[in-house]
This record gives C-alpha cells, structure tokens and sequence, in this order.
C-alpha cells in the first residue's frame, strides 16, 4: 500500500469516526452517560411515611372496657382517644371498639404484637385504619361514659302517670277483651269453672266480683 493510499485510508476513518460516536451515544444515553453529554436524574424515591394512628380491636371480652382497655394500652404508648362500640339502649359493649394513638410506630407495633393475643379465652383482632378509612365521625362524643337508661324506673313513671278518659277507656276495653278470650280457652279446655265477672263502676273503673 503506498503513501497515497494510506493517506487516503485515514482521511475515511476521520469521516467515519465522529458518525459511530454519536450513534454509539444515542443507544446508551439512557444508559451511561458520556463525556460531554449530562447524565439524567433518576427520581429519587421517597419513602412512605407512616401515619395510621387508628387500631381496630375486635372480639373484645366482656368485662374489658374503656378503664381496663386504657389501662393496658398504655404500657405502648400515649394513647389520644378510646371508644368501645356500645349498644344505646342497654349500654352494653358491642365487643369491638377504636384506640388512637399519638405515635404511628407505637401503633404499628401494637398492630403486630397484639393480633391474635389470647385474652379471657378471646383472640384479639387488632388492625391499622388508613386516615382516608377513619370515619369522621368516629370519635364523636368519645370521652362520653355511657349510662344506660333505667328502664325499670321509665316504666314505673309510665306506669303510674295519670290517664286521660281515653286512655282509662282503652285500658279497660283491653283487660276486657283479654278476660273474654280467657273464658272461651276455659270453655274449649272444658274446665267447669266460673270466672269472677269484671264489674265498671260509674268512674269508668272496674274490681273483680266474685261469684
């Protein structure tokens, strides 16, 4: 090969050269960065940050209430609220009920350490409530202790109010109707017995009278 041909040689290799680099740096931008091309940022992932506070306790045992239920969580953590799902009427605990904590770690870890804990012969279900799962209405009246109604003295006042005419009226016409049925029963049953008869005085009330 002689000098010419070499020269010439080169000169290609110049032309060829400055094409492969830029080809090479197109199928590896998204790879590795070259010299003179900036490097791309990859984002950059932030971790998750913990902010359940809410347990779920389920199947809780009688006699387990908010007292003995604040008394025993707190051995975890500060705990900001606690309710226990009761029934309006009785007052009765439905066995399932709410703890917030202040601490989500302290939280998490009661979730973990306390589901399925054994207490009086009951499995605790214990769970995390996502914040977007918290009912607004959740802690409303949560410090409130529920006092069922005495329903024995509701009846009694009920009982022994004074009635209007009308209702004395229907009082009557029902103890009436009863006695009625209660005699036809007697009668089918053929039971040779005579019942005492239900007399009205002229106030509208009524005694037995025997026969």
């Amino acid at each position: 090969m002689g000098a010419k041909e070499k020269k010439a040689m080169k000169e290609k290799l110049k032309k060829v050269s400055p094409q492969l680099v830029s080809s090479q740096q197109k199928e590896s931008a998204d790879f590795l960065s070259l010299e003179g091309v900036p490097a791309k940022k990859l984002p950059v992932s932030k971790p998750q940050e913990k902010k359940a506070t809410v347990l779920y306790i389920g199947r809780i045992p009688h006699g387990f209430y908010e007292n003995e239920m604040e008394a025993y969580f707190r051995q975890f953590g500060t705990i900001k609220r606690l309710r226990i799902a009761r029934n309006k009427k009785t007052g009765k605990s439905k066995h399932f009920g709410f703890i917030e904590f202040e601490d989500p770690e302290v939280a998490e870890v009661v979730a973990e350490c306390m589901h399925n804990y054994l207490l009086f012969e009951h499995l605790l279900q214990v769970h995390l409530i996502s914040p977007k799962h918290v009912h607004p209405k959740l802690w409303k009246g949560f410090n409130y202790r529920y006092k069922p109604l005495d329903w024995v003295e509701i009846e009694r006042k009920r009982h022994n109010k004074e009635k209007t005419l009308e209702e004395h009226r229907k009082m009557v016409g029902r103890i009436l109707k009863q006695d009625r049925k209660r005699r036809e029963r007697i009668v089918a049953a053929g039971i040779d017995y005579e019942c005492p008869e239900i007399v009205r005085r002229p106030n509208c009330s009524f005694h037995w009278l025997l026969g």
